[in-house]
């Protein structure tokens, strides 16, 4: 059975699942779909065609399904789509997306969005994220799995971050960051891996040499970037971690590689 405070605002349509508490001073929109066990603590507001996964726990002042902060919206019903097993802290925004963008913004499963951070619209978030208190995405950006983002760091539009990328704090990533990347700075760049979090998802130490080899010959070697990238292509058989760095390059679009400090003039 949900328990619904009597000062809430739930408007005809919206679903809540069972279990679920709808604490003081919510406001739930009519085309809103809340899943089992979730609890919004008080003054939460969810507007648009906003879905959100079982055992979300949605602290005071959180903002979700907005409008998208684009020029080009018009008032049109778009999309946001939350995972199950998140934790929103206090005065987080996600807004839904824009009809050129695809019309939805994704979130993952058991993301931590500490209090003030931002997803912005067509955003696609994975899963077991950590954003810090006020790190923001710009509109259209992909976020890996096992992303951690540092506080008051901020990621440009279109910019793609891979799985298990560690940002520092007060960050501006303005490039795509390699899986595993370890980034920081005023202007994000890449300072190496995050052997850390390579650790924590149980690389082995024979992995984490092979790794660390292909990355020295990939960004520390002799040459332009553009000679060393072709030349380590085969390693891409020695472990699936350097077959999806590689992937992930050769598939960016709109964002430059965000390259260590000391290369960025060596295209």
């Amino acid at each position: 059975m949900s328990m619904i405070d009597p000062t809430a605002r739930i408007e005809d349509g919206a679903v809540i699942g069972e279990g679920t508490s709808i604490g003081p001073y919510c406001i739930i929109g009519p085309h809103v779909v809340i899943g089992d066990n979730c609890k919004l603590i008080a003054h939460v507001h969810i507007t648009a065609k906003t879905t959100i996964g079982a055992g979300c726990t949605i602290y005071p002042f959180v903002s979700l399904g907005t409008p998208p902060q684009s020029l080009s919206y018009r008032g049109e019903l778009t999309r946001l789509e939350i995972g199950a097993g998140c934790t929103i802290r206090e005065s987080v925004t996600m807004n839904a997306g824009t009809v050129a963008g695809g019309g939805v913004t994704r979130v993952g499963e058991r993301g931590y969005f500490m209090n003030c951070s931002h997803v912005g619209h067509d955003c696609r978030v994975g899963n077991d994220v950590i954003f810090a208190t006020s790190a923001t995405l710009g509109g259209h950006c992909e976020i890996g799995d096992f992303v951690f983002i540092g506080g008051l760091s901020a990621v440009h539009q279109f910019t793609r971050i891979g799985p298990q990328v560690m940002v520092g704090g007060v960050c501006g990533v303005r490039g795509d960051v390699i899986p595993f990347g370890l980034v920081n700075g005023q202007y994000a760049s890449l300072e190496g891996l995050n052997i850390i979090g390579m650790k924590r998802r149980k690389f082995t130490k024979d992995r984490l040499a092979t790794v660390r080899s292909f990355y020295q010959k990939l960004f520390r070697g002799p040459g332009i970037f553009a000679e060393r990238l072709t030349a380590v292509q085969p390693m891409a058989a020695q472990d699936p971690a350097i077959a999806e760095i590689l992937a992930f390059i050769g598939d960016g679009k709109h964002r430059a590689l965000c390259l260590p400090a000391d290369d960025g003039n060596k295209h």
